[in-house]
């Protein structure tokens, strides 16, 4: 491994890990990718869960994606990322993650928990109720939203790496976007450069071990 390597982002691929990958090329950050597949043993030694991602900064390791761009934001906070100073501004930005994994991200996850990752017998189909919860969510997050370009207002931040990472999971499963100004908003995030980069990345021939040598 290169001396330039800061960070070690730990992940499968088609995972949350992407939103990691992005913030990261977003703040300019030197890191690796580390594949490790979702429960796994080098997932387990990491995060007691056994889920991903994983974020190794030094002798710190970080989970969950929301947690993750967070500490990224605040740790390199001169790239404006982050709250906005002060108590109102971290809580601004704290309640708009909790909107976007609790409630935005809530049925496209469980739409894929039950067509993927569930047992076999417990699955059931939840396409339905997912679709009319996204559906509702989206109407909330045009609310949310309003002439703002970004969650936070004119400035690009860790709150759009999310939901743009979630627009991008619903257009990739078909949900429809039924709000003119939200599809407007997620093309603004998603098209941007540091999203393109990440995702070249990812697709990149990755590391053989967290712990060991490391491709080139």
């Amino acid at each position: 491994m290169q001396d330039s390597i800061m960070y070690k982002a730990v992940g499968s691929r088609g995972s949350r890990v992407s939103r990691v990958l992005w913030m990261l090329e977003e703040l300019g950050q030197p890191y690796e990718f580390v594949e490790v597949k979702l429960r796994s043993p080098e997932a387990f030694a990491l995060n007691p869960s056994g889920k991903v991602p994983i974020l190794i900064d030094g002798d710190l390791e970080i989970t969950d994606s929301a947690a993750i761009c967070v500490y990224l934001a605040d740790k390199h906070a001169e790239q404006g990322m982050g709250a906005t100073p002060g108590l109102a501004g971290r809580a601004e930005m704290d309640s708009w993650m909790h909107f976007a994994q609790s409630e935005l991200e809530a049925p496209l996850w469980n739409k894929l928990r039950h067509r993927f990752l569930l047992p076999r017998d417990v699955r059931v189909d939840v396409g339905p109720a997912a679709a009319y919860d996204f559906a509702s969510e989206i109407k909330a997050l045009d609310r949310r939203l309003g002439d703002r370009p970004f969650a936070l207002g004119d400035r690009f931040s860790a709150v759009d790496v999310l939901l743009g990472d979630m627009g991008g999971w619903a257009r990739a499963g078909r949900f429809p976007i039924e709000s003119e100004r939200v599809d407007a908003y997620f093309d603004r995030v998603l098209s941007r450069p540091a999203r393109a980069r990440a995702q070249a990345n990812a697709s990149a021939r990755k590391s053989e071990s967290i712990f060991g040598k490391h491709d080139a």
